[in-house]
């Protein structure tokens, strides 16, 4: 096995956070790098020697001009999510291997959006506030009517790899699963439907399509009237897939419940209505990787780093034809 001559790229915050005493000493013994140098800006660095970049959130764009001082560059490992940010078309025109960390990602999101749609089916959350404003039993099946998770039905829209796994966490609850994808070719278990026959069925609707220009507001005001009264809309997606306008309006007027780990602002002005809504639960984009799950991500990466020096393809290949239809 080789020790590649490896280049740590992402923003310093980031990499304080992702690079943990466990993760420097495992990057020490399959890579030559100093871990100490974070690199921000590929202008202030030596380039000629760089095999690896391993990369995260805050990596600079690879540019045409930064791979030109970089003739050795041969992998990018990506131990976050997406690499659109920062893989630009001269990466794979120089045939430079690319790997990420997005299945690891989709981890969170996917336990996340579990409990969210278990919790919106039983209505924990709503029930909680009232009784904490009343602070009294009530008869619950009077207002929340055939509330629980037992046959109820969850429309996925998207089997991309978070909706896969959601797909793959639901199966041990007594629920109808369905999803929408028009690029689905394979059989998941599940019922594929159209997207407008999933949201007139589902008592609960989650969103984990790409934002992509023919994916913005997927979820328009049509779509939303065709949801039953009382459905939750679950979005651990991009805001940008939900006409926001017109779900606020939905959700003023009481006839469906949504969680919103994304919005349009991502920081909504303290006088959106949609704080104040007992059947909204607003989160602050916290889904994805965060605190003890950004070791998930570095692992994963320095698993496929440990692949490349050993001369073997990476598991989790990132492949240019996919990128027009991913997150």
């Amino acid at each position: 096995m080789t020790r590649p001559k490896t280049l740590v790229a992402m923003s310093a915050d980031v990499a304080e956070r992702l690079i943990d005493g466990q993760v420097r000493s495992r990057l020490a013994m399959i890579a030559d790098v100093d871990a100490d140098l974070v690199v921000h800006d590929f202008a202030q660095v030596d380039l000629s020697r760089v095999e690896v970049l391993y990369t995260s959130w805050g990596c600079p764009p690879i540019t045409a001009e930064v791979l030109a001082r970089a003739p050795r560059l041969r992998a990018v490992v990506h131990a976050a999510g997406s690499v659109k940010h920062h893989v630009t078309d001269a990466v794979w025109q120089r045939g430079i291997a690319v790997s990420s960390a997005a299945a690891a990602n989709a981890e969170p999101v996917a336990e996340f959006t579990l409990a969210a749609i278990l919790f919106a089916n039983k209505r924990v959350i709503d029930i909680a506030r009232r009784y904490r404003g009343s602070r009294s039993h009530d008869d619950w099946d009077v207002r929340f009517p055939g509330f629980g998770n037992y046959r109820k039905t969850v429309g996925v829209i998207g089997a991309s790899r978070i909706g896969r796994r959601v797909i793959e966490l639901l199966r041990p609850f007594d629920l109808e699963v369905l999803v929408s994808d028009p690029y689905l070719t394979e059989d998941l278990g599940v019922a594929h439907v159209g997207l407008d026959e999933l949201v007139g069925r589902s008592d609960v609707v989650s969103v984990h399509a790409p934002d992509l220009p023919e994916t913005r507001h997927m979820i328009d005001r049509a779509r939303l009237a065709r949801m039953r009264d009382g459905a939750t809309l679950i979005n651990t997606a991009r805001a940008a897939l939900v006409d926001q306008d017109a779900l606020t309006a939905e959700l003023v007027s009481g006839r469906l419940f949504a969680v919103l780990d994304h919005t349009e602002p991502e920081f909504l002005p303290a006088s959106s209505p949609l704080y104040g809504l007992d059947n909204v639960l607003v989160t602050p984009h916290i889904a994805g990787s965060l605190g003890g799950e950004l070791a998930r991500m570095a692992d994963l990466a320095l698993d496929e780093l440990a692949r490349y020096a050993r001369g073997l393809p990476f598991e989790h290949a990132v492949e240019p034809a996919s990128l027009s239809r991913s997150a």
